[in-house]
C-alpha cells in the first residue's frame, strides 16, 4: 500500500520557484485588493462597484461557474478533457426543473445532479472506452444536450400551467440562510461610506446575508474536492490517472474505473451548476439559459491551474464582472477601467523590473496607458461591450495567466489498458 500511495507523487506539479504563497500572504493580498478598489470607488464615485448587493450578486453568479469548473477539474485531473461541461449544465437545468416540479426543491437538486452525471457517463463511454477524441466528444455532447433538453422541455413543460415549450412554470425556492445579528450592523457601517472599513463591511455583509443553501452546498463541495483529491488515497489514484496512467496501471490501479468515476462526478457537478441557474438565479427553466457558462467555468478551471482554490478565485472574478454589468451597467464597467489600467501598468513594470522581459513589459505598459486614457476620455461603456465584459475578462485573464499553467501530463491522451506492461 505504501508503494501504491507514494509512487505517482513523483510527477506532481513542479511549480517555478516563488509561485507558492504562504497562507498569511492571502489575507494581506485581499486587504491590498480592497484598498485599491476603495481608492477607485472614491475617485470614480461609483459606490456600486463594491457594495454588499454587488458582492452578493457576484457570489450567486459565481457559483454555477465554480461548479462547472469543479466538474472540469475532476475530469481533467483524471486525464479526460471535458469540453462537454456546457451540455452537462444544460441537462442539469432541465433535470432541476423536472425534479423540483414533481418532488420539491431538493428533488430538483437531485435531478440536476443525475442528469448532469448521465451526460458525464456518456462522455466517459465515448472517450475512455471507445477512444473518441475528447474535444470531438465534448462538442458533440453540447449539441446533443441542447436538442435533448429542448425536446424534453416541450414534452413535459408545454402543457403545464405557466409553462411553454421553452420555459417551465415557476420553481419552488430553496431555503436561504444568514448569519444572525450581523446584517444590520454591517449595513450601517457600509452606509457610513468610510474608506476601507465600509468596504470590508460590504464584503462581509454580501457573503453572510441571505445565502441560498445551494451556495453553501457549492462552497462545501469545493472544500470537499480539495480534501478528497489531495488528501486521500482515492484522490491520489484519480490524479495518477491524469499524470501517468501507464504507471498507475502497473501499481494495480484500475485506470478505466477511476476515469469513469471522475468524469461521472464531473458531469454531476456541472449539472448541479445548471440546476443553480434554474432554481436560484432565475427560479425557472429557460431554453439556452446557460449562455456559455460551461465554457467560462472551463476557463475558470484553467485560470485556477487545475486546483479548487483557483477555480473559486477565477469564478469569483467572472461572477463579479457579470454582477457588476447587470447591476451598474456601462457606468460601473467604465469605473472598473481605471482599476484594470492600473493593474496592467503594474504587471508591465513587474515584467521589466523582476522578469527582465522588456518587450512584454513595454507592451503591457502601453496597453495600461491606453486603458487609462480611454477612461479619461469617456463617461460610460456602450451596452454591447458591457454585455461582453465577462467574456472579454475571460480572454484577458487567460492571456496573462498562461505562463504559469500546468495541466495534468496525460490530459487529453487516449489510453488503452495494458500500455503499462
Amino acid at each position: 500500500m505504501s508503494t501504491l500511495v507514494s509512487a505517482p507523487e513523483t510527477r506532481t506539479e513542479p511549480l517555478p520557484k516563488g509561485r507558492r504563497f504562504p497562507f498569511w500572504a492571502w489575507p494581506i493580498g485581499l486587504a491590498v485588493a480592497i484598498v485599491v478598489i476603495a481608492i477607485v470607488r472614491e475617485i470614480t464615485g461609483q459606490d456600486d462597484i463594491f457594495s454588499s448587493g454587488t458582492i452578493s450578486a457576484a457570489l450567486a453568479w459565481a457559483m454555477p461557474l465554480a461548479l462547472a469548473g469543479l466538474g472540469g477539474l475532476w475530469s481533467e485531473r483524471a486525464g479526460v478533457i471535458n469540453i462537454g461541461l456546457e451540455g452537462m449544465m444544460i441537462l442539469g437545468t432541465w433535470g432541476a426543473a423536472f425534479g423540483a416540479i414533481h418532488g420539491g426543491p431538493w428533488m430538483g437538486v437531485l435531478g440536476a445532479v443525475v442528469c448532469g452525471a448521465l451526460g458525464g457517463l456518456v462522455h466517459a463511454l465515448a472517450t475512455v472506452t471507445f477512444g473518441v477524441d475528447h474535444i470531438v466528444s465534448g462538442v458533440a455532447l453540447n449539441i446533443v444536450a441542447l436538442g435533448v433538453a429542448s425536446y424534453l422541455a416541450a414534452r413535459f413543460f408545454g402543457e403545464l400551467e405557466g409553462g411553454s415549450d421553452v420555459q417551465s412554470p415557476p420553481l419552488p425556492s430553496l431555503p436561504s440562510v444568514s448569519l444572525p445579528g450581523v446584517s444590520d450592523l454591517l449595513g450601517s457601517i457600509e452606509d457610513r461610506g468610510w474608506f476601507f472599513v465600509s468596504d470590508v463591511a460590504a464584503l462581509l455583509r454580501g457573503v453572510t446575508t441571505d445565502l441560498s443553501m445551494l451556495t453553501v452546498v457549492a462552497l462545501l463541495l469545493i472544500l470537499g474536492t480539495w480534501w478528497v483529491l489531495w488528501h486521500t488515497s482515492f484522490g491520489l489514484r484519480v490524479r495518477s490517472c491524469g499524470e501517468s496512467p501507464a504507471s498507475a496501471e502497473t501499481l494495480g490501479i484500475n485506470v478505466y474505473l477511476y476515469k469513469y468515476i471522475a468524469v461521472t462526478v464531473s458531469g454531476g457537478l456541472a449539472g448541479l451548476g445548471g440546476g443553480f441557474l434554474a432554481m436560484v438565479a432565475s427560479s425557472a427553466y429557460r431554453e439556452d439559459q446557460t449562455g456559455g457558462r460551461g465554457y467560462i467555468g472551463l476557463a475558470a478551471m484553467i485560470f485556477g491551474n487545475w486546483r479548487p482554490g483557483g477555480v473559486l478565485m477565477g469564478s469569483g472574478l467572472f461572477g463579479y464582472i457579470d454582477a457588476l454589468q447587470l447591476r451598474g451597467g456601462g457606468e460601473a464597467i467604465h469605473a472598473l477601467l481605471l482599476l484594470v489600467g492600473v493593474l496592467i501598468l503594474a504587471i508591465g513594470g513587474w515584467q521589466i523590473v523582476r522578469r527582465q522581459r522588456l518587450v512584454q513589459g513595454s507592451v503591457a505598459i502601453a496597453a495600461g496607458i491606453g486603458v487609462v486614457v480611454l477612461w479619461l476620455l469617456t463617461d460610460t461603456i456602450p451596452g454591447d461591450f458591457t454585455r461582453f465584459a465577462p467574456h472579454l475578462t475571460t480572454l484577458l485573464v487567460l492571456a496573462f495567466a498562461s505562463q504559469r499553467l500546468r495541466m495534468p501530463a496525460a490530459n487529453g491522451k487516449v489510453y488503452r489498458r495494458g500500455e503499462g506492461h
